[in-house]
């Protein structure tokens, strides 16, 4: 099984404070790029970064970096990776934001394997539980994914919701085919301007097969976009370490 990596790692970091973009932020000594690529070493035969071209010449590692001119959204950097994942040929092309370096192995791991069962899914992902939401998946009354609320674009929420920890696996169908296809119809957010990739996935799940699994650790689903959160993932780190 070959797998493609895509970073979409654009932001500024400017949340964090300082000028450094965020993929190169430290945590605990280490900038986040080389977490992720850790992190993934097991289970990705490459890896594809999405930058910004203020940065993108600051970045070295085993991975291939890709530019992304205008930050128009997660769904436009996903599909900029599409020539690397062509000469890459892989079967499955798994997407993780570059913030998200607290994904527990025993996660990937079980990402993996799900996306290795038979008839295997267009996709799937690990999900979480969580009070005051940013991100809400609704489910019909099968269990399917059937919709997605986003705060940041004035949606109701509600008090606890089930969403996604900036992880996902597709397989190639479903990157090369169903991604452009719902790429055609997407117009920026009303609230971002940005296009989103999220969305994808309740769009996805209407038309094929969508797995989900709670992930291991709620911990795990925290992105750094705060010095708060930075300090948290650090002495969170520390501990899993010890």
């Amino acid at each position: 099984m070959t797998r493609v990596l895509i970073v979409p790692a654009a932001g500024a970091g400017s949340r964090l404070g300082g000028d450094v973009p965020k993929i190169l932020v430290p945590v605990a000594g280490r900038p986040m790029i080389e977490w992720l690529v850790d992190l993934y070493r097991p289970v990705a035969h490459a890896v594809v970064v999405i930058a910004h071209p203020s940065f993108s010449d600051r970045l070295r590692g085993p991975f291939e970096v890709v530019e992304q001119r205008e930050r128009t959204g997660m769904l436009d950097a996903v599909l900029l990776a599409a020539s690397a994942v062509a000469r890459a040929r892989p079967d499955e092309i798994w997407i993780t934001w570059g913030d998200q370096i607290g994904v527990l192995p025993a996660t990937v791991k079980r990402l993996a394997s799900v996306m290795g069962e038979a008839p295997r899914p267009a996709a799937a992902l690990p999900t979480v539980r969580k009070p005051d939401p940013y991100i809400h998946f609704d489910r019909d009354a099968t269990g399917r994914l059937s919709g997605l609320r986003q705060r940041r674009e004035g949606d109701a929420m509600p008090a606890v919701g089930e969403g996604d920890m900036g992880l996902f696996a597709l397989s190639r169908d479903a990157y090369d085919r169903r991604l452009p296809d719902y790429a055609a119809g997407v117009r920026p957010g009303a609230g971002t301007g940005e296009r989103n990739f999220v969305p994808f996935i309740p769009w996805l799940a209407a038309r094929d097969t969508v797995a989900t699994f709670p992930c291991t650790d709620e911990r795990e689903s925290i992105g750094i976009n705060t010095p708060e959160e930075l300090r948290f993932m650090e002495d969170w780190i520390a501990t899993r370490s010890a």
